[in-house]
């Protein structure tokens, strides 16, 4: 258990790992901007299609993965709806964004639970390797999912030690979900294709409606395509160097 515990510590920890870097940007230049949520954006890609996906087909089949990936993205689409939308603007002093706007953090804690149950689920169940896989998954792209949470909220004109806090808090409702799914194993398990594929589609979609329309119009997407391959080869290659 003691493993377990640590291993569940750790994967929640790396969110406000990933946070910390906040403290040291001063000032953000349009293109450093666009390269790093491009980089971001490849790293989520990776962590979903190349760890999350696979993970979730290797306990169920086709239709729950599509039935928990639609469902991701479906909930953050209605999630719009009822929280106000995260829109960059830019002018030519900095990146600004509106201080209503916490779909992002909203987003970002909401698939934060499935995970935790997955972690906790997936290290107290019997199927070989499963644990270290989804953990270590979920562990390599929390990093940079808190990095981005502590940036927007910092653009929202948060001050850099609570943006640094809030990130941190979705870490640690991760942490208590990994302990509800240990603990509940036994109904926890069943719903753990189900959290890989939720996450995977939560992620997807702010991808592709979040990050990558934001890092084009800006007049740097041949530096933004190659930082987004750059995420994605790197948290493969953690992945595989990890196994």
């Amino acid at each position: 258990m003691e493993w377990n515990l640590l291993v569940m510590m750790l994967c929640a920890l790396t969110t406000c790992a990933g946070a910390l870097p906040v403290f040291f940007i001063q000032g953000i230049s349009h293109r450093r901007m666009d390269s790093i949520l491009a980089y971001t954006a490849g790293i989520m890609v990776a962590a979903s299609t190349y760890g999350l996906i696979p993970a979730s087909l290797k306990l169920t089949n086709l239709f729950v993965l599509c039935f928990g990936v639609l469902a991701g993205a479906l909930l953050l689409n209605l999630l719009e709806y009822f929280i106000p939308h995260v829109d960059i603007e830019h002018n030519r002093t900095g990146v600004l964004v509106p201080s209503q706007s916490m779909m992002m953090v909203a987003a970002m804690t909401l698939h934060n639970i499935p995970e935790g149950l997955s972690v906790g689920a997936s290290l107290a169940s019997e199927v070989e390797n499963l644990g270290l896989v989804v953990a270590l998954s979920m562990g390599l792209q929390n990093a940079p999912e808190g990095f981005l949470v502590a940036l927007f909220l910092v653009h929202q004109n948060v001050h850099r030690g609570a943006a640094v806090l809030l990130a941190g808090i979705t870490g640690v409702i991760e942490f208590i979900a990994s302990l509800i799914g240990f603990s509940l194993v036994n109904v926890a398990l069943f719903l753990v294709p189900y959290g890989l594929a939720f996450a995977a589609g939560a992620m997807l979609f702010i991808v592709y409606k979040e990050l990558i329309p934001e890092t084009h119009g800006h007049g740097y997407e041949r530096w933004a395509t190659f930082s987004f391959l750059l995420g994605l080869l790197s948290m493969i290659g953690l992945v595989e160097w990890f196994r």
